[in-house]
């Protein structure tokens, strides 16, 4: 049986959207521009999102980007994807879709097979400090600015940012707009810092233990630093 959720990108003011079997479907090959969009795959079993660029011309299948899976770079940060086109996909796949499909309008809704759903529905599959930018391998500059959504005690968690030496430039602590047991956003900017030389370095966002301190809910983000 077909999904009746076919993820589709529209280059008109990027739009996704469900997609049938009526005229929506036709493309168009107008140029070799590319967009840059997200796809939501699995890190430690929650969703996470990284980079894709696809060409503008016309209607995209994103949901062929999420079978296809991660590169082999997001493989070696543990990066998988359960979406495989089966008709009876798993709830990781379900929250990789609807997070994908969602990710211009997070409040969106989205049909799949007849039911309806929300991020809320994957609070679950979703990781407790959920970075939306700047997404793994991103080329980024000083100062950065990070935004996305947490669920933590008291809404506060850490961050550690590392140079291309492996070098601490900046730590701090975040207050999202909600937490224990709540969703919430966040963003924040950090200080300036400089860099050695150009390469990888890496955004550290985790939860210290409120019984011994220790750091939970950690996600290392590897970033490309520039001089």
């Amino acid at each position: 049986m077909r999904r009746a959720l076919s993820l589709c990108l529209v280059a008109a003011g990027l739009v996704l959207a469900g997609c049938g079997d009526d005229s929506s479907s036709e493309t168009t090959t107008t140029s070799a521009e590319t967009d840059t969009v997200r796809i939501y795959l699995l890190r430690d079993g929650k969703v996470w999102p990284v980079s894709r660029e696809i060409e503008k011309t016309g209607v995209f299948q994103l949901d062929e980007q999420l079978k296809l899976g991660p590169t082999d770079e997001e493989r070696k940060l543990g990066f998988t994807s359960e979406v495989t086109g089966d008709s009876d996909p798993s709830r990781a796949a379900l929250a990789q879709m609807v997070y994908t499909s969602t990710q211009f309008d997070p409040t969106k809704p989205v049909e799949i097979d007849g039911k309806t759903y929300t991020r809320a529905d994957f609070e679950d599959q979703t990781p407790g400090i959920l970075v939306e930018s700047p997404l793994p391998f991103a080329d980024v500059s000083s100062p950065i600015r990070a935004t996305g959504t947490a669920n933590t005690f008291e809404a506060t968690f850490n961050y550690e940012l590392t140079d291309t030496d492996g070098k601490i430039v900046d730590e701090n602590f975040v207050t999202a707009t909600s937490g224990t047991g709540t969703r919430g956003t966040f963003d924040f900017t950090t200080k300036k810092f400089t860099v050695p030389f150009s390469g990888v370095g890496s955004l550290v966002v985790f939860e210290r233990s409120a019984e011994d301190g220790s750091r939970t809910k950690l996600v290392e983000i590897p970033l490309r630093m520039s001089q």
